[in-house]
Parts: structure tokens; C-alpha cells; sequence
């Protein structure tokens, strides 16, 4: 009879991960600030006021979850039986920086998530076979770009 090696697994079912996940992206929404009559507060637009609000991210869901690194949600997002659960949630905080990318006052930050957190982001454009040719024909004409 063996014993089993290493630390249990923090999470026994997808249920119950994604309660979790549920309450995370609640938290991040914020509440409703109101007054001493239980009313909601508006601004001058009529909007709610919300207070508590912040944005979703892959490390802070990693630590929601009880994880101390967002590389081990990473981790974990690659035992088969929690992939889905966890590409899902990922994919939450993926829609909010992809959001971002058209406010003026998230983009920057919204590109830095994106290209380091998610896969087929890059500021870079894909290289492609023409790239190479194009270098031995400037190459073999000199450096003419005019040419070209």
C-alpha cells in the first residue's frame, strides 16, 4: 500500500472552485454606496455611486482562490478536471482588459495584461517568410531601400 506524496489538492470539485470564482467577481464589482436611509446615492448623471470596485486579474483571482502565486492557479488551470473552470474565470479577466483597450485611462495598463497574462497577445506583429525575404533583397541590392 503507497501513501500519496506531496500536498492534497486545495480543491476536491469544479463546484467548488467556481463558487469562489463567483464571489471574486462579485467582490469586484463593488456595492452601492447609499445613505443613512438605505437609498442608493447618484451622481449629477444619475448614476450609482459604487464604492469598493476594482478590476478583475488574474493575480487577484489566484489569491481569492487561496493560491499564493498567480503561476499556481496556472498550475492548477492544467490538472484536466478544474482546465475549464479555471480558462472560463481566466477569460473574465481577459473581456475586462480587452474593455479597457477603448478607455483612454485603461489602455496601457489593459495591453500589459493582456500580453503578458493571456496567449496570441503580442505588440509585435507575427513574422512571416516576406520579412526574410525582403532582408536578402536589400542584402544582394546593397541596402537600397528605394528599390524595394
Amino acid at each position: 500500500m503507497s501513501r500519496p506524496v506531496g500536498r492534497p489538492p486545495k480543491y476536491k470539485s469544479c463546484a467548488e472552485i467556481e463558487e469562489k470564482i463567483e464571489k471574486y467577481f462579485e467582490d469586484c464589482e463593488g456595492k452601492p454606496l447609499c445613505d443613512d436611509d438605505g437609498n442608493v446615492l447618484t451622481d449629477k448623471y444619475g448614476a450609482p455611486i459604487i464604492v469598493g470596485r476594482k478590476p478583475p486579474t488574474i493575480t487577484g483571482l489566484a489569491l481569492a482562490l487561496g493560491f499564493a502565486s498567480r503561476q499556481a492557479l496556472l498550475n492548477y488551470q492544467g490538472k484536466k478536471e478544474f482546465n475549464d473552470t479555471i480558462t472560463r474565470a481566466k477569460s473574465f479577466v481577459e473581456k475586462y482588459a480587452e474593455e479597457r483597450l477603448f478607455d483612454r485611462d485603461g489602455v496601457q495598463g489593459a495591453k500589459f495584461s493582456l500580453i503578458n497574462n493571456f496567449k496570441g497577445w503580442s505588440e509585435k506583429p507575427e513574422e512571416d517568410g516576406d520579412s526574410d525575404v525582403l532582408a536578402k533583397a536589400k542584402e544582394i541590392l546593397g541596402g537600397v531601400d528605394s528599390v524595394i
